[in-house]
C-alpha cells in the first residue's frame, strides 16, 4: 500500500529536513509509519481533530469520496510538529495519520436533543419549524388514536375474560401509531413489530377485521394460525406480525432493495422497540441497509422498557439514535408522545428515503403505559408512581387533543359522541367475531407446498383420526 505525502512544500526539502531519505526509504519498506524524533524519543505527528454541528438528521450517512490514486492533498499542519501530515488513501476515501494516540469518546459528553413541536398543554413551542396539519387530516389521526385506545382497552378485558388468549396494547404509543401512518402513502410497504395496528387502522382496517383476527375465526385473514394481535393485510401493504423480536429488520432492507431495484416512488417503514436494537437483526439490517442504499425508514419506539429490563441495562450509548451514525444512516430523535413531531418526522425521512435513496433512522421516545402484554404484571418491575405520570402528565392522546380543540375542530361533545359509538361498534364486532365458525383443522397442513409431502399427509390422517377417538379434547366448533 502506497502512503501519499501532502503537497504544502516541496518533495526534496520534506524528505530532507530531519528525517532522511534513507531512513524513509528503510521506514517505508519495513511497512512502518513515518515519524519524527525529538529529544531523543520517536513521536506520531499530529493530525486535526474532527468536529459535527447538532442538525434536525445527525450523521449524513453519505459514502466518503476517495481520491484518485496518485492525487496529493493538503491536510493542515499541526501545531506540535511542522512535519507534513501524511493520509492513506483507503478503500473508501483518504485516511489522515495522528502522530497522537487519541481513542474515540464513548460519548459526546452532550445527549442528542429530541424534537418536538407540542409542549405539554398542547400548545406549539415558540419557534417550531413544522408543517401544519389540516383539519381533515388532525381530526382522523385524533379519533384514530382515540380509536385504537378504546379498542386496547375492550380487547384486553376481552383476554381477561378468557373469550381470547392473548392481547397487547399500544397505550401511552397511539401518537406513534396513527402520526407516522398519517405521514405515508398508502404504497409505502410496513413491516410492523407488534405495536402498530394504529398504522393499518389508519390505511382501512375496520374493528371487526381486528376482532376476527383476535378470535381466529374463519374471516381472520391469517386462517387462525396466528396468535391474537398478529394482524396482516396485502391490500393494505402491512405484512403479517411474527413474534421473533426484529426478525421484520433484514426483511425491511430486503423489500426496500425491492423497491429500488424496481424504481417504485415509495419507501419501506418498519418498527420495533428499544429491545430489538439489542438483537442482532438489527445491526445487520441497518448496515446492509447503508451499503446497499436503499429507501427504508427504521422507527424504534424507545419506550424505556424491553419487557422488564429497563434501557439502562440494555445499552451505555445515548439510546438509539447514535446508532444510525455508526452505520452511515442519518437519525433523529423525536417526541414521540408529541403527534406533530412525529407526523414531521416520518413526513420528511420518506421524502428524503424515496428522493435520495437512503435509510433514516428514527428514535420515538415514549412509554408504555400498559403491561408488556397479557403475560406480564409491570408493576413487578416499575414504580406505579412512575406509570401515573406518564399516563397523565405525559399522554399523547391528551396533549394531541388540547391543540386540535383549541384549533376550534373538536369539542366535548364531539369526544363524548364519538367515544360511546366506537365502544358500541366495537362491542357488536366481537359478538359477530366470537359466534362465527372457526377455521377448518384443514388448514393447518395448507399454504406451505404447491401439493403436501407424505409426512404431512400421514400427520392430517393421524389427527384426524385422534380427534374422532377423543372428541372431547378437542373444541367442538372447530370443523374437520
Amino acid at each position: 500500500m502506497a502512503f501519499w505525502l501532502s503537497k504544502s512544500r516541496s518533495i526534496s526539502s520534506l524528505l530532507g529536513k530531519r528525517i532522511g531519505l534513507l531512513t524513509i526509504l528503510h521506514e517505508r519498506n519495513k511497512g512502518s509509519f513515518l515519524h519524527s524524533r525529538r529529544d531523543g524519543v520517536f513521536r506520531y505527528k499530529n493530525s486535526p481533530e474532527f468536529s459535527t454541528k447538532s442538525a434536525t438528521f445527525s450523521a449524513t450517512g453519505q459514502r466518503f469520496k476517495s481520491s484518485k490514486t496518485g492525487e496529493q492533498v493538503e491536510l493542515p499542519s499541526s501545531d506540535e510538529d511542522d512535519d507534513e501530515n501524511q493520509a492513506v488513501d483507503f478503500p473508501g476515501g483518504r485516511v489522515a495519520f495522528t502522530s497522537r494516540m487519541n481513542f474515540t469518546s464513548e460519548s459526546s459528553g452532550k445527549r442528542i436533543p429530541c424534537f418536538r413541536v407540542l409542549d405539554d398543554n398542547g400548545y406549539p413551542i415558540a419557534g417550531s419549524i413544522f408543517e401544519q396539519v389540516n383539519k381533515e387530516v388532525a381530526v382522523r389521526m385524533y379519533s384514530g388514536m382515540v380509536t385504537l385506545q378504546i379498542m386496547d382497552t375492550i380487547l384486553y378485558e376481552t383476554q381477561r375474560q378468557g373469550r381470547i388468549s392473548f392481547y397487547l396494547t399500544s397505550t401511552g404509543e397511539e401518537a406513534i401509531n396513527l402520526a407516522s401512518a398519517a405521514a405515508l402513502s398508502p404504497d409505502d410497504v410496513v413491516l410492523p413489530q407488534y405495536r402498530e395496528p394504529g398504522v393499518l387502522l389508519w390505511r382501512g382496517f375496520t374493528l371487526q377485521e381486528f376482532a376476527n383476527q383476535c378470535f381466529g375465526n374463519k374471516a381472520d385473514y391469517g386462517k387462525g394460525r396466528q396468535m391474537p394481535i398478529h394482524y396482516g393485510s396485502q391490500k393494505h401493504n402491512y405484512f403479517t406480525v411474527s413474534s421473533p423480536i426484529a426478525t421484520q429488520l433484514p426483511q425491511a432492507a430486503g423489500v426496500a432493495y425491492s423497491l429500488k431495484m424496481d424504481k417504485k416512488d415509495a419507501c419501506v417503514v418498519t418498527y420495533m422497540g428499544d429491545g430489538g436494537t439489542s438483537e442482532g437483526d438489527f445491526h445487520a439490517a441497518l448496515n446492509f441497509a447503508a451499503v446497499t442504499e436503499v429507501p427504508v425508514i427504521f422507527i424504534c419506539r424507545n419506550n424505556g422498557w424491553a419487557i422488564s429490563t429497563p434501557i439502562t441495562e440494555q445499552f451505555r450509548s445515548d439510546g438509539v439514535v447514535v446508532r444510525g451514525q455508526a452505520y452511515g444512516i442519518r437519525s433523529i430523535r423525536v417526541d414521540g408522545n408529541d403527534a406533530l413531531a412525529v407526523y414531521n418526522s416520518v413526513r420528511t425521512a420518506r421524502q428524503t428515503a424515496i428522493n435520495e435513496q437512503r435509510p433514516i433512522l428514527i428514535e420515538a421516545l415514549t412509554y408504555r403505559v400498559g403491561h408488556h402484554s397479557t403475560s406480564d404484571d409491570s408493576t413487578k418491575y416499575r414504580a406505579v408512581d412512575e406509570i401515573e405520570h406518564w399516563k397523565t402528565a405525559q399522554n399523547p392522546v391528551s396533549r394531541f387533543r388540547k391543540w386540535v380543540q383549541g384549533n376550534g375542530w373538536w369539542t366535548d361533545e364531539d369526544e363524548s359522541e364519538f367515544r360511546s359509538n366506537i365502544r358500541k361498534q366495537l362491542m357488536e364486532a366481537i359478538q359477530l367475531a366470537a359466534r362465527k365458525e372457526k377455521p377448518p383443522i384443514a388448514n393447518l397442513f395448507t399454504d406451505v407446498y404447491e401439493e403436501n409431502p407424505p409426512n404431512l399427509v400421514e400427520q392430517e390422517r393421524s389427527l384426524g383420526e385422534t380427534i374422532k377417538k377423543h372428541p372431547q379434547d378437542y373444541p367442538s366448533d372447530v370443523p374437520l
